[in-house]
């Protein structure tokens, strides 16, 4: 829980300090621009605080790793959700609005996070798990979202060394196969969920193991 509290203060003190023609660069979510990123991250920082607020009963269903669901291929852009955001992210105008937003609902999910007992069950997308292991899962959906926010703004912070090694990790266990040593931390994190194409010495290094990835969350 220290960890998603570290990553997702890293990841809003980046937006804070983008300037705005930053907004309008492009992310590393493919077709969605910066402000459609930082205009998700709202809704994710609004799903932190309803899944931390809405307990249960049952036994978890699922833990930090199988909160994920595994698809064979990226997200197209056609879900009306994702093309809601869009639309939400240019309603906007001026990147001080979102980053106030962002910042004023981002806050109250930290504070939130912090207060919240780890043993709790919490429900949320139709199953249970305990609350520190969501908030343990969300420690990936800050990194890649990180990573994303600054694939094209040159100069800007990256996310912690601590979350970095945590995801490769998580996302190792979730494919069930290892990078190999010589790939960063970064470059494991945006080859092994498609953010980019391995290169050739890459494919080379991976062997039998290119076949585990990519692995599109959701």
């Amino acid at each position: 829980m220290d960890l998603f509290s570290r990553s997702w203060a890293a990841l809003r003190t980046a937006v804070a300090e983008l300037p705005d023609e930053d907004f309008a660069r492009p992310s590393g979510c493919a077709g969605w621009l910066v402000r459609d990123l930082v205009c998700h991250l709202v809704i994710d920082a609004q799903d932190v605080l309803i899944t931390l607020v809405t307990p249960a009963e049952a036994e978890p269903t699922r833990d930090a790793l199988t909160y994920w669901n595994v698809s064979e291929a990226p997200q197209t852009g056609d879900d009306p959700l994702d093309a809601l955001i869009v639309r939400l992210a240019a309603a906007y105008e001026e990147p001080r609005l979102l980053k106030f937003h962002f910042d004023d609902v981002g806050s109250a999910a930290g504070r939130a996070a912090v207060l919240a007992d780890p043993a709790l069950r919490v429900g949320t997308r139709d199953v249970v798990l305990t609350a520190g292991d969501y908030l343990g899962a969300y420690v990936l959906e800050w990194t890649l979202h990180h990573l994303d926010l600054v694939a094209y703004v040159p100069g800007a912070a990256g996310p912690p060394a601590e979350g970095l090694a945590r995801s490769r990790e998580m996302l190792e266990r979730i494919a069930g196969a290892e990078f190999p040593a010589s790939f960063s931390d970064t470059d494991a994190l945006l080859v092994g969920t498609g953010r980019r194409a391995p290169t050739d010495a890459e494919k080379a290094v991976l062997g039998e193991r290119a076949a585990k990835f990519p692995l599109f969350l959701g």
